[in-house]
């Protein structure tokens, strides 16, 4: 008997080990860490859970962590997207029609409460929900019944919401356009996830382990890691597209290395091209790229602490002298005359910045 007592956790241990690996919630900075852990501790609560964050920081994967680490962790955890259907098609999609509710409508189907009923629904982008549907949504989160569309009976449903969404809900309660009562009631817990740009000592173990796994996929007997250069540009800029085009930035770079030792070479725009549709009238080879603009949002401080004056203009000045380099490919005399520097003065700055590499 307690070997068959035991079983549940076992496949439970297992179904979590399975999420890790591929889910990849990887991460060693404090805020990171502090948001995760606030989602560990809801997730065996059956309460309803909002994730917030920019694009591109992991709120899915948040959302499958709370489901897996649930006890309903052994029942159906599905997605929908709210700003991936037509207005008029989102409450169809969530609470299902009948047969001939609507033209087109040949047969009735189930909405994503039924087919979510005992695990989770997890609704992503919930601020695109029209006030229609979030009336209606109302109503199955407040009393577990929905009714699909041209029906008049109720079905009664368990389902464990989890929402997210990239926008301030309570701005949108004061303009009128989500309920207030709605949000009342998703909100038990709020998960904030933190940018990647608040998160500076992750960078580096993010992009080594985006990038071991390029190299795996590619057939590499060796993983070389990044030069002084790539970690320079890689750690100076701010990754707008979080997480997600951290990847993207990274798996290029391995692709495109063909040179043995570490990469050296990383581009973060790959649509930078002097014949890009909408270019200068200077066309040909010698249109010098645009190297990508450094963002007007304040610098957010290191976790180290620093971000007085001389901090921040030293940040400002490895990442100018980091991308150059990327840019005219890692060549340092046309670099030096690209930024009006003589040779040895790019030396020099480069050596006090470490991002000294044989031209």
């Amino acid at each position: 008997m307690a070997a068959i007592r035991l079983l549940p956790t076992i496949g439970k241990m297992r179904q979590l080990f399975a999420m890790e690996r591929a889910s990849q919630v990887i991460g060693q900075s404090g805020a990171f860490l502090d948001a995760l852990e606030r989602a560990s501790r809801a997730a065996p609560l059956d309460r309803p859970v909002l994730v917030i964050g920019e694009r591109g920081t992991g709120k899915e994967l948040v959302a499958e962590r709370l489901h897996r680490l649930s006890n309903r962790w052994d029942h159906p955890l599905v997605v929908m997207n709210c700003a991936a259907l037509p207005e008029t098609l989102i409450e169809a999609e969530l609470f299902g029609h009948e047969a001939g509710a609507f033209t087109g409508a040949t047969k009735a189907r189930a909405g994503r409460f039924e087919e979510a009923d005992g695990g989770t629904l997890f609704l992503d982008e919930l601020g695109n929900l029209s006030m229609a549907a979030q009336e209606r949504l109302l109503r199955a989160v407040e009393y577990g019944e929905v009714t699909r569309i041209g029906s008049s009976r109720p079905l009664r449903v368990d389902v464990r919401i989890v929402a997210a969404t990239n926008e301030h809900l309570p701005d949108k309660v004061d303009a009128h356009e989500f309920r207030a009562d709605l949000l009342d009631r998703l909100s038990f817990e709020v998960v904030t996830l933190p940018p990647l740009r608040a998160r500076a000592s992750d960078i580096m173990v993010l992009a080594d382990h985006f990038g071991r796994r390029m190299a795996s996929e590619l057939g590499r007997e060796r993983w070389e890691g990044f030069g002084a250069a790539a970690v320079g540009l890689l750690t100076a800029y701010r990754w707008p597209g979080n997480v997600r085009e951290l990847r993207n930035v990274v798996e290029r770079a391995v692709y495109r290395w063909e040179e043995p030792g570490p990469i050296d070479a990383i581009e973060i725009d790959p649509f930078l091209s002097p014949y890009r549709p909408g270019a200068s009238a200077l066309e040909g080879p010698s249109a010098r790229p645009v190297v990508p603009s450094i963002e007007s949002e304040p610098l957010v401080a290191c976790e180290t602490g620093a971000s007085d004056f001389k901090s921040r203009v030293a940040t400002f000045e490895r990442e100018l002298l980091a991308g150059a380099l990327a840019e005219h490919r890692f060549n340092q005399r046309t670099t030096a005359e690209a930024l009006g520097l003589s040779y040895d003065q790019l030396r020099h700055a480069l050596r006090r910045h470490d991002l000294i590499k044989a031209g």
